[in-house]
């Protein structure tokens, strides 16, 4: 199994990206998929996750209104799409997938069976 996560980069306060999370080796529609982030020196936390066909989507409050989270089961591949991104988004940004899911455990990286290797985004203020 492999999660190939792209699209980070450098960005002005304000401004936007979408990470993308490219899976292989699994079946893609049969898993949840979430979004994870690690500042230096802090602790890994949940960004949002989405169901395994997209019908339920989670939030952490620090990003809901601004991140979108999707999914394209024809792709194998989910999205975060970061708008109004500010300098305390700045982290390493990681996706995960896991075969169930429920409102509370989504939001604990224990539980996610295989984990890509992360991409940088950099907001600038």
């Amino acid at each position: 199994v492999q999660l190939q996560a792209s699209g980070g980069g450098l960005v002005q306060a304000g401004g936007s990206l979408k990470l993308s999370c490219a899976a292989s080796g699994l079946t893609f529609s049969d898993y949840y998929m979430g979004w994870f982030r690690q500042a230096p020196g802090k602790e890994r936390k949940f960004v949002a996750a989405i169901s395994s066909l997209g019908g339920n989507t989670y939030y952490a409050d620090s990003v809901k209104g601004r991140f979108t989270i999707s999914r394209d089961n024809a792709k194998n591949t989910a999205y975060l799409q970061m708008n109004s991104l500010k300098p305390e988004d700045t982290a390493v940004y990681y996706c995960a997938a896991r075969r169930t899911g429920a409102a509370w455990s989504v939001r604990r990286d224990e539980g996610y069976n295989y984990w890509g290797q992360g991409t940088q985004v950099t907001v600038s203020s």
